[in-house]
């Protein structure tokens, strides 16, 4: 295993980089190897040993390792062993980003860099092998992961090209664009990670209006067959049971001016599948179906529109169709579930199951049969609520046990209950408004009244309105519901365990409203608390083991990894990796990264030692710009000791996410609009027919104000004496959420005022149509207090008695003294120089005239320099009259560690 790492490198020249010239026509292939050569240990279901040669670690997605040198019971003793900046490494560029995971073949790490490049990493010490760019036809941006065999490295990269590299120096062997035989166009390939298997790689397109899954030879890149989500007119398919069927008159007929909604419909693959190596089968899993004015509106679309939201299994070698399940019959919200595919053997009402799990974004899995797509744990054919409009199907499929919960949570507006339950919904969305008392309550006179000539309820509904479950209709108006098309697991890989016998799923709560003209299939409710966690259920009965709510949503590339010592490691965007236990969800080691990870960890071994591996490079979803992205790549091994810059193992805490779905537009100083918010308006000067009753997210003019503590803000319907020409005509309201501050029912013409005496961040939106969404920001100005701080000790020790981070330990004491008259009140927290995220207190005791406050130190380690550093408290508090201020002040202190 060693033997060939070295000579690789011996043949790229010992810790340098082959930079390549490519030509700017693809190359053919060189010598075609006699028969295909897998990586050693590339199976469909079998555990994987001292290589993980997939991004799903076997062909099967499970991310299940055999190793177990690394356990639960030497956790502590997990540290870095070595950390690798992707980017700087020659030809360097300053990218960050990717949402890649690692392959490693015979103790090689290779993955996509942040440009869209490849890079070969020795797995023992990190140093670079190879890295390819190319500036001829370029890269592809968002990358997800690369593939190997037959000694060759396989990759997507710019002009819709499929690229084969030399494994052990990085030399370009073939390009070729992913065309069909005649050169046909079948999609944009660049985004999703290629699979190898038995000579064959197979690419996926994803993004444009159409894309196939396609098949290449991989010692030349040659095109052997293709497979549309979106059949052609008249394509017809036999099932086995024997049937033939014509998948494309399940998008209806052909529009009057020739558009063939089945041919633009989108169903795109947006994940790499699974390969089933004893059936010889491929399993591909397709997105939900965009066409014909949009992805939302499915009038001109009648039927099912297969193969939209559907996993469909083809011969691995031709390309024939096998089978097919469609998860969601003609999909009108995104919740296509595309996640990999998963295949394990189990044990079902004690008989062996050859399965596949399938479901992602809806909140529920699949257990279907690998050999026939028949249903192995029970489905329920569902009645739903149809709306005549829209062409629905009358009934949705819905295994007997959901994963997460069916419909939003309309819980009471009040302060005690922050964030409150992970699915609560923002008010007024569906009709619930806020009464007196803060009670959400559906209101059948508002705006979705609008909608009820058109919808039919199945017999027995519980309910006579949409309650903000899934699959709820809409129309022209905006109706929430759970999960959503950034919801449930989306791309997230599951992880299989053969020791457990558990699925791992991560999952996001992020409730989505649609309605025909919503971008982005559909707006996720601004204000909402966007997180997400982990949960394991019986593969066998479906039912959930347990689920941790970790606090951050895990849905876009936080995909589980988990180990035959019964460990589940997985990573955050805020930048934490973790080690759970397995078998409870427990949180048994987590370390600091320093940027969002966005890729699955993978485990291998070289010489004997375990190393686990996670590529930190951070990416956007669902927290935008305030994710912090990076480049590294990190190894971790028992007695670990690579160090960072500041002394510490770990990185510095990363920048505070935005949680919460951000209004649109930028901060405006009250005072420049005289502290006044107009509701309903999409101008705050345009005084037109188009500006006014307005029903757009940036509705509130402005959408986010920022005031100090004590202002006093004006909310006010304009009438015609601010708008003499185009006034407001109707009702509309700032309810306040999630704490139920303020409900105002404002006649056009009429003013609210409200004075903000606490800091903090207060969304409301309007109880007319809910999507005008706004902010007001109050803020403290921190007043310094010079020699209020001090530290004790003011030498701090951070050093640890194991050499490793996980052997800090200890508190660190600061006494914050108060001015005569002044009581604290809240907010407590330390500013460290390395990290715009603040470390809290464990420990608050405020006395008289201080406050005394303890940290930890392994909260503190990896944000403080060795050597002497500034640190500075800062403290809210209550002055002599009752007012809230924020004092900070500043100590100088020494750092050893």
């Amino acid at each position: 295993m060693r033997k060939r790492l070295t000579m690789r490198a011996v043949a790229a020249g010992v810790g340098a980089l082959v930079v390549l010239g490519v030509a700017a026509s693809p190359a053919y292939g060189l010598v075609r190897p006699a028969e295909p050569v897998p990586p050693a240990g590339l199976t469909g279901v079998e555990p994987t040993g001292a290589d993980m040669p997939t991004v799903g670690g076997n062909l099967g997605n499970q991310h299940y390792s055999g190793l177990t040198q690394i356990a639960k019971d030497n956790l502590d003793e997990l540290a870095p062993a070595w950390r690798t900046h992707v980017s700087a490494v020659a030809p360097a560029s300053d990218d960050v980003g990717q949402q890649t995971t690692p392959i490693v073949v015979d103790g090689v790490i290779y993955l996509d860099t942040p440009s869209g490049g490849v890079i070969a990493v020795d797995g023992v010490t990190g140093d670079p092998v190879w890295k390819w760019e190319n500036s001829v036809y370029g890269l592809s941006g968002t990358r997800r992961g690369v593939s190997a065999g037959d000694g060759k490295i396989f990759t997507l990269a710019g002009g819709n090209r499929v690229v084969a590299l030399d494994d052990a120096t990085g030399a370009e062997v073939w390009a070729v664009p992913a065309t069909g035989p005649n050169g046909e166009d079948l999609g944009r390939v660049g985004k999703v990670a290629t699979v190898y298997y038995d000579g064959i790689v197979y690419a996926h397109a994803a993004d444009g209006d159409r894309g196939a899954v396609v098949a290449l030879d991989a010692s030349d890149g040659s095109y052997l067959w293709h497979f549309f989500g979106g059949p052609k007119r008249g394509e017809v398919f036999t099932g086995v049971d024997g049937v033939p069927f014509d998948a494309s008159a399940t998008w209806g007929p052909v529009l009057p001016d020739g558009t063939d909604c089945a041919e633009e419909g989108g169903a795109t693959s947006w994940i790499h599948g699974a390969v089933d190596p004893e059936l010889g089968m491929y399993y591909m899993t397709f997105g939900n179906a965009r066409s014909c004015t949009s992805s939302q509106n499915g009038s001109l679309r009648p039927g099912d529109n297969l193969f939209s939201s559907t996993m469909v299994a083809v011969d691995a070698a031709t390309g024939s169709y096998k089978w097919h399940y469609q998860s969601i019959h003609h999909d009108v919200w995104d919740m296509d579930n595309v996640h990999p595919p998963t295949l394990a053997d189990i044990e079902v009402a004690g008989e062996e199951r050859k399965v596949v799990f399938y479901g992602s974004k809806s909140g529920h899995q699949f257990v279907l049969d690998r050999t026939n797509g028949d249903p192995v744990l029970p489905v329920t054919e569902k009645a739903m609520i149809t709306d005549s409009r829209q062409a629905h199907s009358p009934t949705q499929p819905f295994p007997q046990t959901r994963l997460l919960p069916e419909c939003v949570v309309w819980e009471k507006l009040d302060p005690e209950n922050i964030p409150g339950d992970p699915w609560r919904a923002v008010p007024n969305y569906n009709g619930y408004q806020a009464d007196a008392e803060g009670n959400l309550v559906f209101n059948p006179d508002s705006y979705v009244a609008a909608d009820e000539p058109f919808l039919s309820y199945p017999e027995g509904y519980p309910s006579d309105h949409r309650e903000g479950c899934m699959y709820d209709p809409q129309w022209d108006l905006p109706i929430l519901s759970t999960t959503s098309q950034n919801g449930g697991a989306d791309w997230s890989n599951n992880a299989y365990s053969h020791r457990t016998n558990l699925v791992y799923y991560p999952y996001g709560t992020n409730p989505v409203a649609h309605w025909n003209g919503a971008s982005a299939n559909g707006q996720r409710a601004m204000g909402q608390y966007q997180t997400g966690g982990i949960l394991a259920y019986d593969a066998s009965t479906g039912e959930v083991a347990w689920e941790n709510h970790l606090g951050t949503d895990m849905s876009h590339g936080q995909g589980p990894l988990v180990t035959a010592s019964d460990l589940l490691f997985v990573g955050q965007i805020d930048g934490r990796a973790l080690a759970m236990d397995a078998e409870n969800g427990d949180v048994l080691w987590e370390f600091q990264t320093g940027s969002g990870i966005a890729a699955a960890p993978v485990t291998y071994e070289v010489d004997g030692e375990q190393y686990v591996a996670v590529f930190a490079a951070g990416s956007t979803n669902p927290y935008g710009g305030s994710v912090t992205q990076g480049d590294s790549l990190w190894a971790f091994k028992l007695g670990g000791t690579y160090t960072t810059e500041s002394g510490s193992q770990e990185g510095p805490d990363t920048a505070p996410l935005t949680i919460r779905r951000p209004v649109s537009g930028a901060a405006v100083a009250g005072e420049t609009v005289g502290n006044t918010v107009l509701l309903a308006r999409s101008s705050r000067t345009a005084d037109t027919a188009a500006a006014r009753d307005a029903t757009t997210q940036s509705s509130m003019q402005p959408t986010h104000l920022r005031v100090p503590v004590g202002t006093t803000v004006t909310f006010r319907n304009p009438g015609a004496e601010t708008f003499p020409n185009f006034p407001n005509v109707k009702e509309h309201c700032a309810t306040q959420f999630f704490e139920g501050e303020f409900n105002a029912r404002l006649q056009p013409g009429e003013t609210y005022q409200h004075t903000f005496d606490r800091a903090g961040e207060y969304y409301f939106n309007d109880c007319t149509d809910p999507r005008p969404t706004g902010k007001i920001e109050v803020y403290l100005t921190p007043q310094d207090q010079p020699g209020a701080l001090r530290f004790t000790p003011s030498r701090i020790n951070l050093s640890s008695e194991t050499g490793l981070f996980t052997g800090v330990d200890g508190k660190v004491s600061a006494h914050f003294e108060l001015p005569a008259g002044y009581r604290y009140e809240s907010g407590a927290a330390l500013v460290t120089p390395l990290s715009s995220s603040v470390v809290e207190p464990t420990k608050v005791t405020a006395n008289k005239n201080r406050v005394i406050l303890q940290f930890e130190k392994a909260d503190i380690d990896n944000n403080v320099p060795a050597g002497e550093a500034t640190l500075t408290v800062r403290v809210n508090v209550l002055d002599p009259s009752g007012v809230q201020k924020q004092l900070t002040s500043t100590a100088t202190v020494r750092i050893t560690k």
